[in-house]
């Protein structure tokens, strides 16, 4: 940008100090001008809302969500403006749970897992070895089982859910030490899993040693060896290279993960009707397409992983289910959910308990 004179010249001195005025000034009055026009941006937004998870920017939710958000602003003309905070900017899952209920968030993609903290039926579909596969998982989920749940949300806090789960995999069990290849290998393993009861009483089934830490402090906790293993789908497992600080990945599909994506309720009765529907339509639409990218970005992972560095093993789930079935696992979730819940669960994955 600088036209550089040279030093020489009797009249470079001067001139080069006026034109670092000049571009001084005029940087100035550059940054005072985007910075008024993106508070003219702000300004012509009848509504901003705030919209965080704890995913990385290149993930396909935010990858989504970024184009969704375009979307929703385009469809009603600037009226809304949909800001995503990505990678935990907003805090921790629990934080961010406290925030959207109170308002100060108003959008939020939870997992069941830290969903069950605050309403117990929100988990059941982290019942672990329940779904065979992902026919069974969108059977339920966007069928009775799905709306059962979304009608608990509503009932029992400031919440609701929209209409279409997005997808997070089939957890997966990285370790430093041994790879899990018999539920015995579980045994006395120091493994991280979500703040959940229903993901403690899992590992707890197969006599391993879980501990709850925040999503934000997982790499570290496993660089340090404050525990051994975690457990996240692949997606996630590539996405915040855990292959940097794990040796093995056990392919146990242990349980489906995926994501209700929260609203406030009061928040979003601000909107008019016309941009609730504009809203709540780009947001299960993109929760459709986003089930796409990961199932296939899942799928090719394992080469890549391969690649670096880390071994990975298939087990017998049948035997897992057996394990957790005289262990008294899902007697107890049945009867923590309840036969309503319990038996739209089993309408879709057959007889568990």
């Amino acid at each position: 940008m600088k036209a550089l004179q040279d030093p020489r010249d009797s009249h470079a001195a001067p001139t080069i100090a006026a034109r670092r005025r000049f571009l001084r000034q005029a940087g100035a009055g550059c940054a005072a001008l985007a910075a008024g026009l993106h508070a003219g941006q702000a300004q012509a937004a009848e509504f901003t809302f705030k919209y965080g998870n704890n995913l990385p920017m290149t993930h396909p939710m935010n990858v989504r969500a970024k184009e969704m958000a375009e979307k929703i602003a385009a469809e009603s003309r600037g009226r809304v403006d949909l800001q995503v905070y990505s990678n935990g900017q907003l805090g921790t899952d629990t934080d961010m749970l406290s925030q959207v209920r109170s308002g100060a968030i108003d959008f939020f993609t939870i997992s069941p897992e830290v969903l069950g903290t605050l309403v117990s039926a929100g988990q059941i579909s982290g019942v672990g070895f329940a779904f065979r596969d992902y026919e069974q998982v969108w059977a339920a989920m966007d069928g009775e089982l799905g709306a059962y749940v979304r009608k608990e949300i509503a009932a029992r806090t400031s919440l609701f859910a929209f209409e279409k789960c997005w997808d997070n995999g089939y957890r997966q069990v990285t370790t430093s030490t041994r790879p899990i290849v018999t539920p015995e290998d579980f045994k006395g393993m120091k493994l991280r899993v979500p703040p959940s009861p229903l993901a403690t009483s899992l590992f707890r089934g197969f006599d391993a040693a879980p501990t709850s830490i925040n999503f934000a402090e997982v790499y570290s906790a496993l660089q340090t060896k404050i525990v051994e293993g975690q457990e996240n789908p692949l997606a996630v497992i590539s996405t915040v290279k855990f292959y940097e600080v794990q040796k093995f990945c056990s392919m146990t599909n242990h349980v489906w993960s995926g994501f209700w994506f929260m609203g406030n309720k009061k928040s979003f009765e601000r909107l008019p009707k016309d941009l609730q529907e504009i809203v709540a339509r780009n947001i299960n639409e993109a929760g459709l397409k986003q089930r796409v990218d990961v199932k296939a970005l899942n799928a090719s992972l394992v080469a890549d992983m391969k690649g670096r560095g880390l071994q990975f093993n298939d087990i017998d789930n049948a035997a897992f289910r057996a394990k957790l079935r005289s262990a008294g696992f899902y007697a107890e979730w049945h009867k923590k959910f309840g036969d309503d819940a319990w038996g739209l669960l089993e309408k879709i994955t057959g007889k568990l308990a």
